[in-house]
């Protein structure tokens, strides 16, 4: 894949700043900004998560003799691209829960929205006006969407 565009790159950057600011900082685990991660091994299957968060029991991660994580991280952003369909983003976020991922959101620039994916749950949709929370993964997280997401 070619690499991502200014405006989704500034917004994995925010997600990544918020996870520093309220996960890594206040001891909860370590933030990561964009990032080879291998879902699976044999064959091999690397995703790019444009933010992502690995909670402090799964630290310090492991790590490929590339440098990508073999630990799975807890919680992961994927910024949407307007080519992005529907059914790519859920086979992505199926892809992520049947790796252990626990908490996926999916940030939508465009829509300024953040969809929110767990396990065995409805996605909740979080649009500019509400804020975004990341329990359990991230206690005490509480950012304004429209902070990550920019008009």
């Amino acid at each position: 894949m070619s690499p991502p565009g200014y405006r989704h790159a500034r917004v994995g950057v925010r997600f990544a700043a918020a996870f520093y600011t309220f996960g890594e900082t206040a001891g909860h685990g370590e933030a990561c900004g964009e990032v080879g991660v291998l879902l699976r091994q044999n064959p091999d299957y690397l995703v790019g998560p444009d933010a992502a968060f690995i909670s402090k029991p799964s630290c310090p991660p492991q790590l490929s003799p590339e440098g990508y994580l073999l630990t799975v991280p807890d919680l992961v952003v994927e910024v949407r691209s307007k080519n992005d369909t529907q059914s790519e983003v859920d086979e992505k976020v199926r892809d992520y829960f049947g790796a252990g991922v626990v908490l996926v959101w999916v940030a939508d620039p465009t829509a300024r929205t953040v969809t929110a994916y767990r396990v065995k749950q409805f996605p909740a949709v979080s649009a500019a006006g509400d804020t975004l929370t990341a329990d359990p993964v991230i206690p005490g997280f509480a950012v304004p969407v429209a902070d990550l997401l920019p008009a």
